[in-house]
């Protein structure tokens, strides 16, 4: 499923036109990524927690010059899913999902 039909079937749904269902979404996305750049985490009860985890510095290999460079530590963002959530994919969904 892509943005496009996300944004059709909440508009099917609800009967809110599909303008301010888009707008409504990306702006939740834009909320989530300004508290994530800002290190604050996102929870949401029953679907999960978007978070900053820390990566620690390590050695790399830059593969063409066949040298070790140091990769200092950083932060990336990450979805933790609620308990919740996991049990329902896993009570429903029964065969590999389509790629």
């Amino acid at each position: 499923m892509r943005k496009a039909d996300l944004v059709s079937s909440i508009s099917e749904k609800t009967g809110v036109p599909k303008v301010d269902v888009l707008v409504s979404l990306e702006t939740f996305f834009q909320e989530i990524k300004d508290n994530l750049a800002n290190g604050e985490n996102v929870y949401i009860r029953g679907f999960g927690s978007f978070i900053v985890k820390k990566r620690a510095k390590k050695i790399g290999r830059h593969i063409k010059k066949n040298k070790a460079i140091e990769i200092p530590e950083h932060f990336i963002p990450a979805f933790k899913p609620a308990k919740v959530f996991v049990d329902q994919v896993k009570e429903n969904v029964k065969e590999e999902p389509v790629k």
